[in-house]
């Protein structure tokens, strides 16, 4: 039984009496959800893919710390940061302390940027909170 339709042309609104049930395909079986391709990369994948591509970020914070410290990193660097990065939000790291030669980072892996950084001569005796990893590379 199909429910009863009201169509209002002044706001051109239906408006439907009575059950609605979902459509079924021909002969009546469920399967895979429409759309699905077999050999199709899932939403999960592909997001997941798309993130490690993005490059890292560094907070205005991070900037002014790294410009005051003399900090400037090359490009296998960053490489090796990012490598890290993904490492630590494989394992499900949220906010991870990065130790790479004589810096260390502070990076929040959910949207990879680069919180704050400290040199060599920073390290010692600090303290870090606010951190559930660590990563040296």
């Amino acid at each position: 039984m199909l429910p009863s339709r009201e169509v209002n042309l002044l706001t051109n609104r239906v408006n439907l009496t009575g059950p609605v049930l979902p459509v079924m395909p021909p002969g009546g079986k469920t399967g895979k959800p429409s759309g699905t391709v077999p050999g199709q990369k899932s939403f999960q994948t592909v997001l997941e893919q798309e993130l490690k591509a993005q490059p890292l970020k560094f907070s205005q914070h991070a900037r002014q710390r790294m410009a005051t410290r003399r900090i400037a990193l090359t490009a296998g660097d960053l490489e090796r940061l990012g490598t890290a990065v993904d490492k630590a939000a494989q394992k499900g790291a949220r906010e991870s302390l990065i130790l790479m030669d004589d810096l260390a980072l502070i990076v929040s892996v959910a949207n990879r940027t680069v919180v704050t950084a400290v040199d060599g001569a920073g390290i010692k005796e600090n303290v870090f909170t606010n951190i559930d990893s660590a990563v040296i590379i």
